[in-house]
């Protein structure tokens, strides 16, 4: 059932809009429809009774799980992402992180599996480690959660001295992963 939602927001509103999502003219309006299915959703679990939170902190966690369904093509954002849409600071931001990683842990199970395998396909090697960027070091957590499940030998993920969110790790342990994400 096809709705329509009415844009309000004046051209330098929807200029600045577009910043903070960082998009394009191009995809800017499958953002906007995505952020509206995912609160079209979150207002019909409300008042069907199914979602009713009195805990402003649940329904943050909502908002974000639905959000990533609708907006980020099921992939887990980064923490800066999330302080963009939610005006928190990167601490309140990992902390929602976590949570919605573990409450949703099963609804988010392909989200969170498909982005930590973009990261790992991503990684690029020098000399005998391989090294990826990301903002999230919820995302090492993961990351580092799975090498313990697989062999609780294999060398941890680490940030990479000297930088800010730079990570490398050792060959075996990125050889494991690519097994696990079936690379």
């Amino acid at each position: 059932m096809p709705i329509e939602v009415k844009n309000y927001l004046s051209d330098d509103e929807n200029e600045f809009l577009k910043g903070i999502l960082g998009c394009t003219e191009e995809n800017y309006e499958k953002m906007l429809s995505g952020f509206a299915s995912a609160a079209f959703e979150e207002y019909c679990r409300m008042i069907l009774g199914q979602k009713v939170y009195t805990r402003i902190s649940d329904l943050k966690e909502y908002r974000l799980y639905l959000i990533i369904k609708e907006v980020f093509d099921n992939r887990v954002p980064d923490d800066q992402k999330i302080s963009d849409l939610f005006q928190t600071t990167p601490t309140e931001s990992r902390s929602l992180t976590r949570s919605i990683a573990s409450k949703y842990q099963y609804e988010l199970r392909e989200a969170i599996k498909e982005t930590l395998k973009t990261i790992i396909e991503q990684s690029t090697k020098e000399n005998a480690k391989w090294f990826f960027t990301v903002n999230s070091p919820t995302k090492v957590e993961e990351l580092n959660r799975i090498l313990m499940s697989i062999d609780g030998r294999l060398p941890q993920v680490k940030k990479k001295k000297g930088t800010v969110s730079q990570y490398e790790m050792d060959n075996s342990s990125y050889t494991k992963l690519k097994e696990y994400f079936g690379l």
